[in-house]
């Protein structure tokens, strides 16, 4: 017993060792960590954008799309308005690309030889009223991107706002915005703009006030279902004890922390809008003649389909794209600024 106790409380000899019992595993490489480039948050945002293939192609197509927008009306040499019952019903022609199909042909008759303008050609065809669908496209098109802008704005500015108060004061103030929020939400689309129709002459602006009214609703429910989660967050707590007033918390200390959520539901909402133009003018209740959308040139061309395919077919492939490349866009940016997608 007492030899074990001498065991134990032996003094520790200093020194009892020398250097070759300690050797590095590695002689030939430095032990310390890996260094990585500091990058902005938006560098690494794109970082992550650029490996989505997907959302490349759509990006360059609506790039694509956007530049014809702007530039084909200007091109074409023909106004998106101008009557020419001569030119009626002329199939597409383009220049080099007949083997393509693209060469004025109907029934295996050149339509322009049998009029006598062989001299010239309409690469979408001309509609019933000898209209150049190339103008009237991409005139269209330009209605649609611009219902998709407001529609952006719309959900930013209302939606976004009205989240984010009635997340933030909660109570009360909740309740009442809540209930407001929802009775918008059930009356349906096609009644508020029949019902503006009344009122405001058809057209954009009807549409625009149509989305003014029910078309923030998703977006301030993403806002405050994210506020929700941050105001009682320890930065927040901390802002309130030094006196920081309540929008000034809103929309400096949590809106910059829900921006990539509210970037990727503005991106979603824009197809959403382009259908809901194009819809609506199909159906009568949108732009009026002789101004274009997309939606009427299909609603035009529907009537001659049997006969003159060609009119229907520009504007279903553009509007196909314009929603395609948008959601294929959105989803990237999703992918791009949610962390659980990126790799650690």
């Amino acid at each position: 017993m007492s030899e074990n106790m001498a065991d134990k409380h032996m003094p520790i000899i200093e020194n009892d060792y020398d250097k070759e019992d300690f050797v590095f595993v590695q002689k030939n490489e430095v032990l310390t960590d890996k260094e990585y480039a500091d990058t902005s948050y938006l560098k690494d945002v794109w970082s992550h954008f650029k490996k989505n293939k997907g959302a490349l192609i759509g990006l360059i197509i609506i790039a694509v799309i956007i530049l014809f927008a702007i530039i084909g009306p200007m091109i074409s040499g023909y106004s998106y308005k101008e009557i020419n019952i001569q030119y009626q019903n002329l199939s597409p022609k383009i220049p080099g690309l007949g083997w393509l199909g693209f060469s004025g042909t109907q029934k295996g008759v050149d339509v322009y030889a049998q009029k006598g303008f062989s001299d010239l050609a309409f690469w979408f065809g001309t509609d019933t009223q000898g209209r150049d669908l190339f103008t009237r496209v991409w005139e269209g098109t330009r209605i649609s991107l611009i219902i998709a802008l407001t529609a952006v704005l719309i959900d930013v500015f209302i939606g976004m706002s009205y989240g984010l108060i009635s997340g933030y004061f909660g109570g009360k103030v909740d309740m009442v915005m809540q209930r407001i929020a929802e009775i918008l939400n059930g009356i349906p689309t096609l009644v508020v703009v029949t019902l503006l129709g009344l009122v405001l002459p058809s057209g954009i602006i009807s549409i625009i006030f149509a989305l003014m009214i029910t078309g923030w609703i998703g977006m301030s429910r993403i806002a405050r279902a994210e506020v929700l989660k941050l105001k009682e967050s320890e930065y927040i707590l901390a802002s309130r004890t030094l006196g920081a007033k309540d929008f000034a918390i809103i929309f400096k200390d949590i809106m910059p922390n829900i921006f990539g959520q509210i970037i990727v539901m503005s991106m979603f909402s824009i197809p959403n809008a382009i259908f809901t133009e194009a819809f609506l003018s199909f159906i009568g209740l949108g732009i009026t003649p002789p101004m274009a959308s997309l939606g009427s040139l299909i609603a035009e061309g529907y009537k001659s389909f049997t006969v003159y395919p060609y009119m229907i077919a520009a504007p279903i492939i553009v509007l196909a794209l314009l929603m395609l490349s948008f959601n294929l866009f959105a989803d990237g940016i999703r992918d791009a600024f949610d962390p659980n997608q990126k790799q650690r």
